[in-house]
């Protein structure tokens, strides 16, 4: 296991980063921000350079690349705080159909992806939390091999913009997965800390899913693996990209020390600010290296892959909290004020914590994967 990149995996960053530079500059973050519309313009470019194909099989119009080549995108993403549609439909949606879907529906889903035609998401959590059992939305089977969903999702990255989602439910004594058009649910927008990361609440109430919108067989022991092996991939996805958001903040705050002066001096030449400067450089180096050994385990089908996923997101949250903190407080005052950039990353940061389970949540199921504590949730452990 090689945590280098290679030549092709630094010329895919460094494009990546270019290009992102050009059509998603700060400015356009802002814009957003000021005036709530989502440019289409970055995600025309992201199809038109195939980035929605990156890791989906040649046979259905893909690139055939791997997980790292998906982390790489993903980095970058966080890096420039950009708004789109690529990590919910990549690394969310479009590996539970690669894991769960038959060939009809892998032709049908993955290929629509791969060419830009269609957007998709993961309906997963409940109540703020993101394992299957604590899940309580419902599938019963009507007799016909159509399934009626209902329920209610939360916190569903794009949820009112998707063109279809992937809802998780539990069928008998087991779990499902079934895509629904977006246009079939009520979904409501969220008010977020950050607009460039959408979340919605999904009502199902009731929707009839057909047959061939069902993936896998329903209860089973290859949906629960299926849908284990998905999240992990999209857990990691969000980790690395709250790892580069977190690299952008320590470079702003690493730039703007060298430039304000106190006493007569840049107070990044003061002792103690360069103690808290190498602080964050250690945190964001250690949530990268272990959100590519992450992404690694899952490109190489590494055993270690649930336990290496949520280290890789209990890192990237512990590196955001450090780095939000003292990112904001060595700004000084113009960090709090709307017209600097930086809060852009400092609530990305904070968005990308949030999604599918915080720090203190992976800890708690690592432990349990690793044997010390039973799996419980880690509000139960606070409680």
């Amino acid at each position: 296991m090689d945590l280098e990149f290679g030549e092709e995996e630094a010329e895919l960053r460094d494009n990546v980063r270019a290009v992102l530079a050009g059509i998603c500059p700060p400015a356009a973050v802002r814009a957003l921000y000021d005036h709530g519309q989502e440019s289409t313009a970055i995600w025309d470019q992201m199809v038109e350079l195939y980035w929605p194909a990156l890791a989906i099989d040649e046979a259905h119009g893909g690139l055939g690349l791997g997980f790292v080549e998906l982390a790489i995108v993903a980095e970058e993403i966080g890096r420039a705080a950009a708004p789109s549609p690529w990590l919910a439909t990549a690394t969310q949606f479009a590996p539970v159909i690669a894991e769960l879907g038959d060939a009809d529906q892998q032709a049908q889903y993955l290929s629509a992806v791969a060419a830009g035609r269609t957007t998709g998401t993961l309906a997963l959590a409940e109540q703020g939390r993101w394992r299957l059992e604590d899940l309580r939305a419902t599938a019963t089977p009507t007799g016909s091999g159509s399934w009626l969903l209902d329920g209610l999702k939360e916190s569903v990255f794009d949820g009112a913009t998707a063109d279809e989602l992937v809802v998780v439910a539990r069928a008998g004594s087991g779990f499902g997965a079934f895509v629904v058009p977006r246009s079939r649910v009520v979904s409501v927008a969220r008010s977020v800390i950050d607009p460039t990361w959408p979340v919605a609440d999904i009502e199902l109430g009731g929707v009839e899913v057909g047959a061939d919108r069902v993936l896998g067989e329903p209860g089973t022991a290859q949906v629960v693996a299926g849908l284990d092996r998905a999240v992990q991939a999209a857990t990691v996805a969000i980790a690395t990209a709250t790892a580069g958001t977190c690299r952008v903040i320590f470079e702003r705050t690493l730039e703007y020390a060298k430039l304000r002066e106190q006493y007569g001096k840049p107070i990044g030449s003061f002792q103690a600010i360069k103690h808290r400067l190498a602080d964050m450089y250690l945190a964001v180096e250690r949530a990268t290296s272990l959100c590519y050994f992450a992404a690694l385990t899952i490109a190489e089908e590494d055993p270690r892959r649930p336990e290496a996923a949520s280290i890789a997101k209990a890192a990237a949250g512990e590196c955001q909290r450090l780095v939000v903190g003292e990112g904001l407080q060595l700004h000084g005052g113009i960090g709090y004020t709307w017209e600097n950039d930086l809060h852009f990353w400092l609530k990305r940061a904070k968005a990308g914590d949030a999604m599918f389970g915080n720090a203190a949540t992976h800890r708690t199921v690592l432990a349990a994967l690793i044997g010390l504590t039973p799996a419980r949730d880690a509000s139960e452990v606070a409680a």
